[in-house]
């Protein structure tokens, strides 16, 4: 499908399948010394948003499945923010991954606590796995872009090389209380997850079923004595002792997390002014069934800066920490960043809900600091068909390095410490600042569905050194929902 024809597609589905099961008296919500602003209409009741699930993200293909939201506003005194919100997906990648969500949010059932709750279920056939500490682990962009060029078909098609299989379950329930003011709130909840990664007696992926069906010379080879044999980073690690088997298969995590909260969002889909800060401890000990225990915490920062009144421009920024208590954290952990509360964990660091425009999962490491920074210009607002409808265009920076990188010392059997010598000559020493420039389009609906459509691309593109050009890609393009932060 052409992107102009994938575009057109999704903007009529958004405004021809959201129903409402009960509508306001269009009431006015207009500021007093600006009398030409536009009435908004202010939802009230059940609104209901069943919607196909099309997408597409650089790193995992087109999307297609379906979603559906359902917001409660109740008597409209709480619009735009819902007094409850359920969300529920089921979808699949072209690139081999699947995933079902089911979220809700719910801020009245206990009084005085916000309830939240989660289950998700991702298969990633072949998920991205570039090793630890960003720059320090190479990437080989010559021999991914030789197995992508369709001119030389007899060319060993090196892509397998970084992806790693990977089946996850995740269930979350977390509360938030209010302390001062509905303004600085304490936080916990209990997490539970297991992952499964790779197949324990093949590695990284399961080539046999791979290569099921293809003609001799396409198949990706298994022997290690075949001259276009090429192992996976994920196998690679596991020679050198980098990855232990104790954990290199997966595990479950039994997680509590605590955590405070300050929040002054004159909204929550779509804010405009106001401060979004948090700190949370996450604690997955033994004795409450995690299978490699750990200890981390997490520091965040979202500021919300009105420069034109009326959401009309805005700039917003995101500061980010993810550490570790003690020396070391399970491998397949260290691509999330801590969620409490109305979200579902995500991956990082690279991709679309962390640093548009690198790689997915492209840095990992035991500390991890972030940022983004957006201009967000909301250039036209109008009511449509008893829905509120904008569009917004944006100019972005993120950024991200590893300020405590995972031990990167060989471990392994001393036959392979000649091919470990040689792959981290060709990395940095340490890591550094992984940055990325790009813009986007948003439709905007009722303050809370929003679709974006952005492209991302690395500064590492333009350097001279060789430690850092083409190391994060080349850029990436999304089309995918809600803001980043």
């Amino acid at each position: 499908m052409k992107f102009r024809t994938l575009v057109a597609t999704l903007v009529a589905a958004l405004l021809t399948t959201t129903l409402t099961a009960q509508e306001a008296n269009t009431e006015a919500k207009t500021e007093a010394n600006n009398p030409k602003q536009k009435k908004e209409i202010v939802k009230t009741g059940l609104n209901f948003g069943p919607l196909p699930a099309v997408a597409f993200d650089a790193d995992k293909g087109f999307q297609l499945g379906a979603l559906l939201n359902i917001y409660n506003y109740g008597d409209g005194s709480t619009y735009p923010n819902p007094m409850s919100h359920w969300y529920m997906e089921a979808s699949w990648f072209t690139k081999g991954s699947m995933q079902l969500i089911f979220w809700y949010d719910n801020k009245t059932l206990i009084p005085g606590v916000r309830w939240s709750s989660a289950v998700t279920f991702t298969n990633d056939k072949a998920m991205d796995f570039y090793g630890f500490n960003g720059y320090m682990s190479h990437y080989d962009a010559e021999k991914v872009a030789l197995g992508k060029d369709k001119k030389n078909p007899n060319d060993f098609i090196y892509t397998p090389k970084y992806r790693l299989q990977r089946l996850q379950v995740l269930a979350k329930t977390d509360f938030v209380g209010n302390i001062w003011d509905k303004k600085f709130f304490w936080e916990a909840g209990y997490h539970f997850s297991y992952f499964k990664q790779g197949y324990k007696n093949q590695g990284a992926l399961n080539f046999n079923k791979i290569n099921k069906g293809k003609e001799e010379n396409k198949m990706f080879p298994t022997d290690p004595t075949d001259p276009r044999y090429e192992s996976t980073i994920f196998d690679m690690y596991r020679r050198w002792g980098l990855i232990s088997e104790e954990e290199a298969w997966g595990g479950i995590n039994s997680t509590v997390r605590l955590g405070l909260l300050f929040d002054t969002r004159d909204k929550e889909g779509a804010p405009s002014r106001g401060i979004w800060a948090e700190g949370h401890l996450i604690l997955a000990p033994k004795w409450l069934g995690t299978t490699n225990p750990y200890y981390k915490y997490s520091l965040t920062f979202r500021h919300y800066v009105p420069i034109v009144k009326n959401d009309i421009l805005t700039f917003a920024y995101r500061l980010n920490y993810e550490g570790t208590l003690g020396k070391d954290a399970p491998y397949y952990i260290l691509p999330y960043i801590t969620t409490v509360g109305q979200a579902y964990d995500r991956d990082g660091m690279g991709g679309y809900r962390t640093i548009r425009g690198i790689m997915r999962n492209r840095v990992q490491g035991l500390d991890m600091a972030s940022y983004n920074a957006e201009l967000r210009w909301r250039f036209v607002s109008f009511p449509l068909w008893k829905q509120n409808i904008a569009f917004g265009l944006s100019l972005f920076s993120d950024g991200t390095m590893v300020t405590k990188g995972r031990d990167m010392t060989f471990r392994g059997e001393e036959q392979y410490r000649a091919e470990y010598d040689a792959y981290m000559k060709q990395g940095a020493d340490a890591d550094r600042p992984h940055i990325t420039v790009g813009a986007g389009l948003r439709f905007i609906m009722n303050q809370n569905f929003i679709v974006a459509f952005e492209y991302g691309m690395p500064v590492s593109r333009f350097s001279k050194d060789p430690f850092i050009k083409n190391q994060d890609g080349k850029g990436a393009f999304y089309i995918n929902t809600g803001y980043l932060f």
